[in-house]
């Protein structure tokens, strides 16, 4: 009989089509390995929560071996009561017309109060994903809005611009995705994030010598930045399969150990590292280690990765200033 204390899984926007494609694979045990029995918090809003008796109803369906429970709820207090793993799904789209200004200040208030529901009900263990955008922002203001936890506990997603720019690359070499280290992502999750091959090795060599200069500046980075609009325009919906697939990437790799000679990307609070101001939660390459994760140290920055750094944290001070007035 399996001995493990089971681990407690939310999931916010639960219903959602991120969420809906996260749930079932976190309940497969894809998240926390075979033979960890999970529960599972699936939190909505109350116009949802038809929807997610749906999804409870699926998972159940499902018959997984290690899910050992389910709670679906709309209160927040019930949804992070104890909860080991967060995952920040649920969060206002933005609209036809609006202001990525009015989208701020409206998830603000979202996030003010799952802060303030996490620093109630959580615990100083209890990681935290942002993935509802604007993400960096968002775990901004969930973070200092929760006080009496860890402000290292608050991350937002920016691993899934990572899996596009090493798809982008392994396209263009014809070689495959395992072959490639030490990629990253630096910044927001938006169109300034600076993709940065500076430092990425294909196959041991490093890769910038494969590569055209300018198939880089003028292709690649635009391509990787503004993939999640392409998706849209041609899908008619965003990123969902591959949004949920980079959250699970995330969540375990900060669980577990990154590969050797590998890093990966999260958007983190910032310690000033690479010149980046404290009170910022900015995407840098990490390595992660027994539970937690470490900004990767002492990279040499060229004269055109630091312009493109500061560009993206220039951009988050203003979205700082927005949210939190």
């Amino acid at each position: 009989m399996n001995a493990r204390p089971p681990l407690r899984v939310a999931v916010t926007g639960a219903s959602g089509q991120i969420g809906y494609a996260l749930v079932f694979r976190i309940a497969s045990g894809e998240l926390l390995g075979a033979g960890q029995p999970l529960i599972l918090h699936l939190v909505e809003i109350p116009a949802a929560l038809p929807a997610l008796r749906g999804v409870r109803m699926e998972l159940e369906d499902c018959a997984f071996p290690e899910l050992r429970d389910i709670v679906t709820t709309d209160d927040l207090g019930a949804g992070f009561r104890d909860v080991d793993l967060a995952f920040l799904v649920g969060a206002k789209p933005r609209g036809a017309g609006m202001e990525r200004s009015d989208l701020l200040l409206q998830n603000t208030d979202i996030f003010k109060t799952q802060g303030r529901a996490l620093n109630e009900h959580a615990t100083s263990e209890t990681r935290v994903l942002v993935v509802g955008n604007p993400a960096n922002t968002n775990a901004l203001v969930a973070q200092r809005h929760a006080p009496d936890l860890p402000a290292r506990n608050f991350t937002a997603m920016t691993r899934l611009d990572h899996n596009r720019a090493l798809a982008k690359v392994a396209d263009k070499l014809q070689q495959p995705v395992s072959l490639l280290r030490r990629l990253c992502v630096w910044g927001n999750h938006s169109g300034t994030q600076y993709p940065d091959l500076s430092h990425a090795l294909v196959d041991g060599r490093p890769l910038l010598e494969s590569l055209d200069a300018d198939w880089v500046e003028k292709e690649f980075i635009p391509a990787v930045a503004q993939r999640g609009a392409e998706i849209i325009k041609v899908r008619g919906a965003s990123s969902a399969a591959s949004a949920a697939n980079a959250a699970i990437q995330h969540m375990r790799l900060w669980r577990e150990n990154t590969p050797a000679g590998d890093w990966t990307s999260m958007a983190v609070p910032s310690d000033g590292s690479y010149g980046i101001p404290e009170g910022l939660v900015y995407s840098f390459p990490v390595t992660c280690s027994g539970g937690r994760y470490h900004i990767v140290p002492d990279l040499p920055i060229s004269s055109y990765s630091r312009e493109r750094m500061e560009r993206t944290r220039r951009e988050l001070e203003g979205e700082k200033s927005t949210a939190l007035g």
